[in-house]
C-alpha cells in the first residue's frame, strides 16, 4: 500500500472515530442507549459463574492503571534495547499518556454515575468513558502497530493483531461483567481511544513521510 494512502486512511479513521464517539455521547440519556445497556448487561451477567468471575477480575486487573504503567515501562525498555527506534518510543508514550489525559477530561465533562445494579467489585469515580477500556485499546493497539512493523512473517503479524483484539475486548467486557460500567461506557471508550490512536498514528506517519522526503533532498543539496 502506498505510504501516502496509509497516512490518509488513518486520518479518515480518526474522523470516523470521533464522529461515532459524539453520536454515543449525544445519545447517553436517550431511551435507545438505555435499552442497549440493559440488554447487554443482562446477557453478560446471566453468564455469571465463579470461574468466570475470577477470569474477569484477572482481565480487569491487567487493565488497571498500575499494570498498564508497568507494561508500558517494560515495553519502552524492550523497544529501546532491541529496536532502537526512538521516534516509535515517543509515539508509544504519546498514545498511552494522551489516552489517560483524554479519559480524565471526558469523565469530568460527562460526569456519568456508574451502574448501581449488580456489582461484583467496587469502583469509584465517573463511568463514561471507561478508563480501563480506553487504556486497553491504547496499549494493545499501540503494541500491535509497533510490533507489526517488525514481525517478518504474515502468521506472526496475524497473531499479534488477534492477541491485541482479544485483550482489548476481554478487558472491556470484564468491566460490564463486574457491574462497574455500562456497555455504552465501553463502546464510547473504544471510539475515544480509537480517535486518539488513529490521530496520533496519522501525525507519526505524516512526519515520517515528510522526513523521508527531506533527507534525500538534504543529501543532494550537500
Amino acid at each position: 500500500m502506498h505510504s501516502q494512502l496509509k497516512v490518509t486512511i488513518f486520518l479518515v479513521l480518526s474522523v470516523i472515530s470521533v464522529l461515532c464517539f459524539l453520536v454515543v455521547a449525544t445519545l447517553l440519556k436517550g431511551q435507545p442507549i438505555a435499552h442497549f445497556d440493559s440488554s447487554v448487561i443482562a446477557a453478560i451477567q446471566e453468564m455469571e459463574r465463579p470461574w468466570l468471575t475470577s477470569l474477569m477480575k484477572a482481565f480487569t486487573f491487567i487493565g488497571s492503571t498500575p499494570v498498564v504503567v508497568v507494561i508500558t515501562i517494560v515495553c519502552l525498555f524492550l523497544f529501546f534495547k532491541f529496536l532502537h527506534h526512538r521516534l516509535e518510543l515517543v509515539l508509544f508514550l504519546v498514545l498511552i499518556a494522551g489516552t489517560a489525559i483524554l479519559n480524565f477530561i471526558l469523565k469530568m465533562i460527562f460526569q456519568r454515575d456508574r451502574p448501581s445494579l449488580h456489582r461484583l467489585i467496587q469502583e469509584t469515580g465517573y463511568s463514561f468513558p471507561s478508563g480501563h477500556s480506553m487504556e486497553a485499546f491504547a496499549l494493545y493497539a499501540a503494541l500491535a502497530f509497533l510490533l507489526w512493523r517488525h514481525v517478518p512473517t504474515k502468521r506472526g503479524r496475524t497473531a499479534v493483531i488477534l492477541i491485541s483484539i482479544l485483550m482489548i475486548l476481554s478487558i472491556g467486557i470484564s468491566r460490564i461483567y463486574l457491574g462497574v460500567h455500562y456497555p455504552s461506557d465501553v463502546v464510547g471508550a473504544y471510539f475515544a481511544s480509537g480517535f486518539w490512536f488513529t490521530f496520533s498514528v496519522w501525525i507519526f506517519q505524516w512526519y515520517m513521510e515528510n522526513r523521508a522526503k527531506r533527507i534525500p533532498a538534504f543529501k543532494g543539496f550537500n
